[in-house]
């Protein structure tokens, strides 16, 4: 019986000189350079599509048990013992259920800037999101893209719902093999604009929908020392004062510099954020673990796929 290894980096199986995202149960699309060296592994996540949930639920628990008698066993020993050598050996880790000593591996360990609390850490695309004033961490949320949104919700003005006044959502350009940030974030914009004010993961519209629109800004621009492109309308709703909505599209730093999807929907009026808070984000978007390749529209650009 095998142990499925904890969500984590872990040598891609396809191609051993990168790390690829292991989330439990199957690989993603996610991949990065290595942080350091690492050996061969004894044990490795399955492959995609192996096995069932719940085999790899038993398979877990079971690992879980055997790991915790041994080590209540090895304690016990010790404390009759005194502490000598017999002992110490006593309380080594027992074998997996796999026959071999070397346990799954652990994922990599957390970012420097895990711990920040004036940035966002996004850890599968490499980079991490200043939290500027009037904006927070979003905690509790349905959807796992948000990276940053305002902090109070109020009623929906269309279907009812809680809707907010502000949120970027960050993901990655994985059905598709166009690279093109021009052309990602210009074939992006209209899905953006709809699941910002069209319709949301229910299917309701909490604005009644999207009247009209119109192309504000489009433009290149370096994003973490990336070349990138961003496109940004102003939508019209049935219902509420509309908003702005944007699509920013450049290659993820890391792994195999998968595009990266940054939407941004900033409701118009006196109650949504400033507009500028936008490229003010952009700017302070940076590769994890940097503070110094920054970006913007005017920026200097660097390597581009």
């Amino acid at each position: 019986m095998s142990v499925t290894p904890p969500p984590g980096w872990y040598s891609d199986p396809s191609y051993p000189l990168v790390e690829r995202w292991w989330d439990g149960t199957a690989w993603t699309d996610h991949r990065r350079q290595p942080e350091v060296p690492r050996q061969p592994l004894m044990q490795t996540p399955p492959a995609e599509g192996s096995g069932s949930g719940r085999a790899r639920t038993v398979a877990l628990v079971t690992a879980a048990a055997v790991l915790v008698a041994a080590i209540v066993t090895g304690a016990v020993l010790l404390r009759h013992d005194g502490g000598g050598e017999a002992a110490a050996q006593t309380t080594s880790a027992a074998p997996s259920p796999t026959g071999t000593e070397e346990p799954p591996p652990s994922p990599s360990g957390p970012s420097p800037s895990a711990g920040d609390p004036s940035v966002v850490v996004d850890e599968l695309n490499g980079i991490t999101f200043p939290v500027l004033d009037g904006w927070v961490k979003p905690q509790y949320a349905a959807d796992h893209d948000m990276v940053l949104s305002t902090p109070r919700t109020y009623d929906c003005p269309g279907d009812p719902g809680l809707c907010r006044h502000g949120r970027v959502d960050s993901r990655t350009a994985t059905a598709t093999d166009e690279t093109s940030p021009k052309a990602l974030a210009e074939g992006d914009i209209a899905d953006a604009a709809d699941s910002a004010y069209g319709h949301d993961l229910l299917g309701s519209r909490p604005f009644r929908g999207i009247t009209s629109h119109e192309l504000v800004k489009s433009a290149s621009v370096a994003v973490a020392g990336r070349a990138g492109y961003l496109v940004r309308w102003k939508v019209k709703t049935g219902v509420g004062p509309g908003g702005y909505v944007e699509s920013l599209v450049f290659p993820s730093s890391v792994g195999s510099q998968s595009p990266v999807i940054v939407r941004f929907a900033l409701d118009a009026g006196a109650d949504g954020p400033p507009l500028s808070d936008m490229d003010r984000i952009t700017a302070g978007i940076r590769p994890v673990g940097r503070k110094d390749a920054g970006g913007g529209v005017g920026s200097s650009i660097g390597p581009s796929r």
